[in-house]
């Protein structure tokens, strides 16, 4: 608000949901309430878990296992077939909406027990009219130009390092006990493509000798740069972690560490913008949920791997795409996750259009649907520095994986302050998978290193939104 990025006066615009078949049946709205209001209540009971004592039906271990147990028996008293197909295809479009939600290919991946672990922040979502580039902007006003460096990939980071002859050298992994987790100290959380540096210096190549204090963090750049600093904040996402943990850091992660970022989840999610030259869709239409005629025996029939083959995702990505929601009169927005989300970034923007279009006109059931005249999709799946959308919690994995890649790493037992600090949505243990997650756990890093050198408890900034709700309160938005 202070920056003029949200209008503190919202006016509701008419949210009418439509729901249409493959065929162009438009469901009664009573139907589609009747079936949001127990979808709903199923997500409720999956939420429950977390905080409870008791158990789950045996053998069910995930969301989605849960849920389509109780959609099957609500639906047991359903006598008429063609009713029964109709309710079961609604459920499945809001399964497929949770995944996107969620960040998963199916919610049969994403741990029953852990779900209640995410904790929803009051005030409503907001979307930013002008990106969020604009909220960078304000927050990185005061920061020299040249102290920010885009286009510096780093190649390894040396956290361990002692004092020699010669200068500093990274601690031999294998010369020491190294299971470095020397502290019982931990920070939570945020995610991008880098990291910061606490008291740097720059040299232009190989390392320096000079007399840097004991357990200074080196960084090695992909230009041969080197970054000398006494603290590093690494908010490199979780997907990237996947690929280069191994690599990356000098000696490897504790063991603990890399056991969480291997157990952890990182979906894919993506969004596909169409635009056109002017409005087609009624104007009081502010959504079309698409109900697929999804063939359950087609589902049974195919073994995982032939689900996730070209061959089946060539003919089927599309009917991931659970709705198509207006972002203004003439910009619409669908989604889609998992296989399906990274087979859609192998194509072009043209054929994703096209097919786009295709689907408008049969469930609209309007040969004269326009093509858009520009068709927009995200990648964060093949995008070098993301590999993915955001965290999420998958069967057999815990909140206390999201708490140990939080974990900041020790140069020696002795030292006060960690070598790095972690941060980032998947470090943040309630608020994971969100940018308000990813920008309090930035913030609690930077407040750690801040903080009086006294060795006390980190204070873990849990749910801290007390900034965030302040000014949310007020602000009602749908």
């Amino acid at each position: 608000m202070q920056h003029g990025l949200v209008s503190v006066v919202n006016v509701p615009k008419p949210h009418k949901v439509v729901a249409t078949t493959e065929d162009g049946h438009q469901v009664p709205f009573s139907i589609l309430q009747e079936i949001y209001e127990a979808y709903v209540c199923f997500l409720r009971r999956c939420d429950e878990y977390f905080l409870c004592q008791y158990s789950p039906p045996p053998d069910i271990h995930s969301v989605g296992e849960h849920i389509n147990y109780e959609i099957e028996i609500y639906l047991s008293s359903v006598q008429d077939p063609k009713e029964k197909r109709l309710k079961q295809s609604i459920f499945n479009c809001l399964l497929k909406r949770e995944t996107c939600i969620t960040g998963c290919n199916n919610m049969n991946e994403v741990d029953l027990l852990e779900l209640g672990s995410y904790t929803e922040l009051q005030g409503g979502n907001i979307v930013l009219p002008s990106g969020y580039s604009s909220i960078l902007r304000p927050l990185s006003g005061q920061i020299p130009q040249k102290s920010i460096l885009t286009k510096c990939p780093v190649k390894k980071i040396h956290w361990k390092r002692k004092k020699t002859f010669t200068g500093l050298e990274t601690v031999d992994e294998h010369s020491e006990n190294e299971d470095s987790d020397d502290s019982e100290k931990t920070v939570t959380e945020v995610p991008t493509a880098g990291g910061a540096l606490r008291g740097a210096s720059v040299e232009s190549n190989s390392s320096s000798n000079c007399d840097y204090p004991s357990g200074n963090v080196r960084v090695d750049c992909e230009d041969g740069r080197v970054f000398h600093a006494a603290h590093v904040i690494c908010t490199i996402p979780l997907g990237v972690l996947k690929h280069t943990h191994k690599t990356l850091f000098d000696p490897e992660l504790p063991q603990f560490k890399q056991e969480s970022i291997e157990n952890l989840m990182f979906g894919t999610v993506d969004k596909i913008y169409l635009e056109y030259e002017r409005p087609f869709l009624s104007a009081d239409i502010s959504e079309v949920m698409l109900l697929w005629n999804d063939d359950k025996r087609d589902m049974h029939t195919c073994t995982e791997e032939e689900l996730a083959s070209e061959a089946y995702l060539s003919k089927n990505w599309y009917k991931k795409i659970y709705s198509f929601a207006k972002v203004t009169d003439t910009l619409l927005l669908g989604w889609v996750s998992g296989r399906e989300a990274e087979y859609m970034e192998t194509l072009s923007h043209e054929a994703v259009a096209e097919k786009c279009t295709e689907i408008l006109r049969s469930f609209l059931q309007d040969p004269y649907v326009p093509k858009p005249k520009r068709c927009v999709c995200t990648s964060w799946k093949s995008q070098e520095f993301t590999g993915g959308a955001y965290t999420s919690i998958p069967v057999g994995a815990t909140q206390e994986d999201i708490e140990n890649l939080a974990q900041p790493l020790y140069a020696t037992p002795q030292a006060m302050k960690p070598a790095i600090l972690f941060a980032g949505e998947h470090t943040h243990s309630s608020f994971y998978s969100t940018v308000h997650g990813a920008y309090l756990s930035g913030r609690t890093a930077a407040q750690y290193l801040l903080a009086n050198d006294e060795p006390d408890e980190m204070i873990i900034m849990e749910s801290d939104g007390s900034d965030l709700s302040a000014w949310i309160q007020g602000i009602a938005l749908d």
